[in-house]
Order: structure tokens, then sequence, then C-alpha cells
């Protein structure tokens, strides 16, 4: 029930909860009408993913759940929504294929990189962020935006203000996720007081019930759980990572990764972008600056 509430709060007006409207639609979900119309005659000349993909007459997109503003999944409906679910919706649609009928699969941060690898997916949007590491395995698009990583506590906690204050605390962040490994390569607190679950919602329900101190992740993620428990949880201190997010693709394949990025650039200089986080990540009332694409 913490995470539907936590939708509710996030997608007021015209980013209502899916089973709000009318056969769930993309437009329905705040992105504007016209936003999503599927290109024609596309090319992508090099590229074994979107061959696949047109022999399968659909786009196969891994995706997070559990992230309401970002990637969520109604629990009555089914239906995705949210600006990493928008933006997959528009690369679909500029590929030349309906973002109806995507074929969305929730895949947890630990599994994306294997997803990738085997085919399983096509390319993942998902608070994916693109680092030296993961670029050994898989490619990236983007970023398409970027985030940085903060602290989510109880509200009348005095104790924890940054990331110099966990030395004792016990922290909870997503399994396999850039946060968690920030947390223990910089020995911010004992390796004891490390907990990992395969999802973020996991951990705030552990905050609440007061048995970790603080949930670590970008500071996106945290403040749609904040806003959802008004008056339960804050987040503190000042962001201590730059994290961007790419939409991973197989590593091979440099022409769709080309592509997405050629698509990316137009969305943010025709207002596509900003249309999108207005109607999802806006509606936390915080607003973002447009990232830059990284072509390398």
């Amino acid at each position: 029930m913490r995470v539907r509430t936590l939708a509710a709060v996030l997608l007021t007006g015209a980013l209502a909860l899916t089973a709000c409207g009318k056969e769930g639609s993309p437009t329905e979900q705040g992105a504007p009408a016209g936003l999503f119309e599927v290109a024609k005659d596309v090319k992508v000349d090099g590229s074994p993913t979107f061959e696949k993909a047109k022999t399968r007459g659909s786009l196969v997109v891994g995706v997070k759940e559990d992230q309401p503003g970002l990637g969520y999944k109604d629990p009555t409906t089914n239906k995705y929504s949210g600006f990493d679910i928008d933006i997959a919706r528009l690369i679909s649609a500029k590929l030349g294929f309906d973002p109806e009928k995507i074929q969305f699969k929730t895949i947890q941060s630990a599994a994306r990189e294997q997803a990738l690898i085997n085919g399983d997916v096509d390319y993942y949007v998902g608070t994916y962020t693109i680092n030296a590491g993961r670029k050994e395995k898989v490619g990236f698009a983007g970023p398409y935006f970027v985030a940085g990583q903060d602290l989510l506590v109880k509200k009348d906690n005095t104790d924890i203000t940054g990331k110099d204050t966990l030395k004792g605390k016990k922290v909870c962040s997503a399994t396999g996720s850039t946060p968690v490994k920030r947390i223990r390569d910089e020995n911010l607190t004992e390796p004891g007081n490390i907990l990992e679950f395969q999802g973020y919602s996991q951990c705030v329900t552990k905050l609440l019930d007061g048995e970790v101190d603080a949930v670590t992740t970008d500071d996106a993620i945290l403040k749609g759980y904040a806003a959802a428990e008004e008056g339960k949880l804050k987040v503190v201190g000042k962001t201590f990572s730059s994290e961007p997010y790419g939409i991973g693709v197989p590593k091979e394949d440099t022409a769709l990764r080309t592509k997405m990025n050629d698509i990316l650039q137009a969305s943010l200089d025709d207002g596509s972008w900003q249309k999108i986080y207005d109607g999802t990540l806006g509606k936390s009332g915080s607003s973002a600056e447009k990232p830059k694409i990284d072509r390398y």
C-alpha cells in the first residue's frame, strides 16, 4: 500500500494513475498528445537488435516497476508509467514501433547487464547509471537524465545529516546498484551495516519499520518516497555523486546506440524531453537540467 500511496502522490493531475485513464494510453499518463507518434520507414542499418525487433513486430524493453514517477507498475492494471517509461515509449515511436505494443519486462538492478547480453531485452531504461565498468559489458545511449546519490531518513532523525555521518548506521540500497557500491567502496559505514534488497521499496519499508537508519539511492527516487510518506521521511545532506542515466543496449550494437542518441538529442532540442519530465518527475515540484548527450 505504501508504494501505491506513493504513486497517488506523484502521479496527480495529468499524470493520473493508469487505472484512472482511458485504456491506460500513454497520453493519459502525462505525455502530450502526439508525442509518441510512430515514425514511418525507419532504418537502422547494421543493427541486429533492430532487425530482430522488426521480425518480432515489437520491442522488448527492460524497466523498473517500483519507482513511481520513474518506472512504476500499477498492481491493479499492470500498466507502467513514469519518466523512464515515457522515454522508452519515445524511443520506440521514433524507431517506428507502436509504443502501445512494447513488451515491458521488469529487470532488477543486478540482472541488467546479463539481460542485455543474453538478448532478453532490446534495450533497458531504468535509472541505469552509465559508468566505465558497465561499458565493458553493454553500450549506453544518453545520458537522458543526471541524478545524484542522496540519503533518506526518518523525519525525526537528527543523527544523519549527510554521507559523513553514516558510521555505525544501518544503510539500505538495491542489490548491484551504484549507490550501494559507493557506500561500500568509500567505507561510509561498516560492511555489516550495509543491507541490500532487490527493490528500493523494500528498503523504504525497512526504514519505516525502524530496521535500518537510512536508504540511499538517487535523489529523484528518494524525493518521491519522501513525498509519499509526508511527515514521516526526509531527504538529507547534499548529493554526493553524479548519476548519468543511460539507455542500456547490447554492447556491439553501435548503430542502435547512435540512432538512440539522435532521438534523444532531437527530444532535447524540440521540447519533447521537457514535456516528458514535466508530466512525470516534474510533478514532484523539482526542476531538472537538460543532460548533454555523450557520444563516445
